[in-house]
């Protein structure tokens, strides 16, 4: 689903061609990946930790190269986004902020690092600001706020260049759970705002399934997609949402799907073989 009840958009932001990661040791982080994900979509990664999740979201971002295969995002390579007019913004697990600084200096950071005059990016920090919620937060430093305003910081430090694709490394998993599902509401009103295509990087069942248009199920040792769901229900989301029926049985679904992967490692290390 999309964040209106149209059909989904059928561009494809993403494109990832039989792209694997093998580390210089042999290791194989990663087995090939084929996966389209559609502009407008909000896809998570879900798996346990050493499923690769974190490893295709840095090679979809251009910060690790696959050892094989190809990914494209708007038909070309990551270093030819800017052609076509497409930026992306990637937020990662820890909000990274400078302590030092104020909070609009700290969003301020990547137009600095492209050069942008102070009057041409202050109104665009200011509109970051103002999507996260945080206009009033601009001249204090990051150590006045909490956990939460910390990352809608990292988060606005990321929306601040306009992107068109935002990469979400589990951004919010160091977070109690109140403040959690909050931030998760907040997100999905900034995507449906923004008209982002996301793919974020989550280990929470629940998590994935209040977010998700499609939660694409990995499994580790070696890193692999094993499943992809598409989550059926319209948005806008709201709480109730989190304890209907249609929601639990999604999530026992995904349960289960990890439960199997889980179980196959178990069987395959038990005969000698690897996953």
């Amino acid at each position: 689903m999309t964040a209106t009840d149209a059909d989904p958009p059928t561009v494809p932001a993403i494109d990832i061609m039989s792209a694997e990661q093998v580390y210089p040791n042999g290791t194989r982080a990663l087995l090939p990946v084929d996966l389209s994900i559609r502009e407008g979509e909000f896809v998570t990664l879900l798996g346990p930790s050493g499923c690769g999740k974190s490893t295709l979201l840095k090679m979809i971002a251009g910060l690790l190269a696959p050892t094989d295969g190809r990914i494209q995002l708007w038909h070309r390579p990551v270093e030819q986004l800017a052609s076509v007019g497409k930026r992306l913004a990637f937020v990662f697990q820890e909000a990274t902020l400078m302590p030092w600084t104020t909070v609009a200096r700290n969003v301020r950071l990547p137009l600095d690092l492209q050069g942008v005059a102070p009057a041409e990016a202050d109104p665009k920090v200011a509109q970051a600001l103002s999507l996260v919620g945080l206009t009033r937060f601009a001249g204090q430093r990051p150590r006045e706020l909490s956990g939460g305003m910390q990352m809608r910081v990292s988060i606005a430090r990321g929306l601040v260049t306009e992107p068109q694709l935002l990469l979400m490394d589990e951004p919010f998993g160091a977070l109690d759970e109140i403040t959690r599902n909050r931030l998760d509401g907040d997100l999905l009103e900034l995507w449906q705002r923004q008209k982002l295509t996301v793919v974020f990087v989550t280990h929470s069942i629940h998590e994935a399934v209040f977010l998700s248009s499609r939660v694409v199920v990995m499994a580790a040792r070696p890193g692999r997609v094993v499943e992809q769901v598409e989550i059926d229900q319209p948005y806008p989301r709201g709480p109730a949402w989190r304890v209907s029926q249609r929601y639990a049985q999604i999530a026992a679904h995904l349960q289960d799907s990890l439960l199997r992967a889980s179980q196959d490692e178990d069987r395959l290390a038990t005969e000698g073989r690897p996953a």
